[in-house]
């Protein structure tokens, strides 16, 4: 499929992780260009590398950091210096930290605050009034299972992340007629970093394999998700690439889950 984003500029941020490279490598293979964003530098070079490498697109990077609304500016100072900023996939986070809900300080409910909602707004403010002039513009966050599914031990993340879907559907009225289309994904245990040291740590305190410790959170933890296995990142990005294309061009303000059932609930 043609997604109509050839030679667009596309920022993704938090690109150092699977989900953020995978959709920078997902709209590179369609033509766009790239802005590549994060806090880890070693990280981001090694993933422009291998994103130039293997698509052959234009990749600049631009380290950022998104707890402060300059940090946010910089990256749309960065995106017009090479035209301007069409699309935009916001997926830097942070798991959080995690516990008794009761228990945890303030300070662990306002980290994830400001890393998982906050930066959504600071990069929306930077970025989306000039799309909205040029007439185009889409952008997707990357959000959670856990913004509609509460796992008591999760949540200040789960807070944040049920603030960036609501976020999303408000702020998708507002500038839909103006053409800036802006949707959310929401994946559930996806092969990453993250999900990896989840199940090491769950191995070692089962004094169990990798392997083993998947099959039982699944089967403990996640009972709806049945496809039984954690998801891939390129099954994300291919959703993230189609909400950034032209095909998308009806759809406002949804939260497209990826999470191989996860989620039994009807509502978003």
């Amino acid at each position: 499929m043609d997604l109509g984003i050839t030679g667009k500029l596309a920022l993704i941020t938090g690109a150092a992780g699977e989900i953020g490279a995978g959709s920078a490598r997902a709209l590179a293979r369609d033509g766009a260009r790239l802005l590549l964003s994060d806090t880890d530098a070693d990280g981001l070079s090694s993933a422009a590398r291998d994103i130039a490498s293997s698509t052959g697109a234009e990749v600049e990077t631009a380290l950022a950091d998104l707890t402060s609304q300059e940090g946010a500016d910089s990256l749309a100072e960065a995106g017009s210096r090479l035209g301007g900023i069409d699309i935009c996939v916001h997926a830097a986070g942070i798991t959080g930290a995690k516990g008794d809900p009761l228990e945890l300080e303030d300070s662990d409910y306002s980290e994830a605050w400001s890393i998982d909602f906050m930066s959504a707004v600071r990069i929306a403010r930077a970025i989306v009034p000039a799309m909205a002039a040029r007439g185009w513009g889409r952008v997707v966050y990357v959000a959670s299972e856990n913004a509609v599914q509460s796992y008591s031990d999760e949540m200040p993340y789960n807070v944040a992340k049920a603030a960036l879907v609501n976020f999303t559907r408000g702020t998708a009225q507002v500038y839909a007629p103006q053409g800036v289309l802006i949707n959310v994904v929401s994946p559930a245990f996806i092969e990453t970093d993250m999900t990896d040291q989840m199940m090491e740590k769950r191995a070692q305190e089962m004094s169990t394999s990798v392997d083993e410790a998947i099959e039982s959170f699944l089967d403990e933890e996640r009972p709806h998700l049945v496809l039984e296995r954690r998801g891939r990142p390129t099954e994300v990005a291919a959703v993230i690439a189609f909400l950034c294309s032209e095909a998308a061009s009806f759809v406002v303000g949804s939260n497209y889950r990826v999470d191989g059932g996860a989620v039994l609930a009807m509502n978003t």
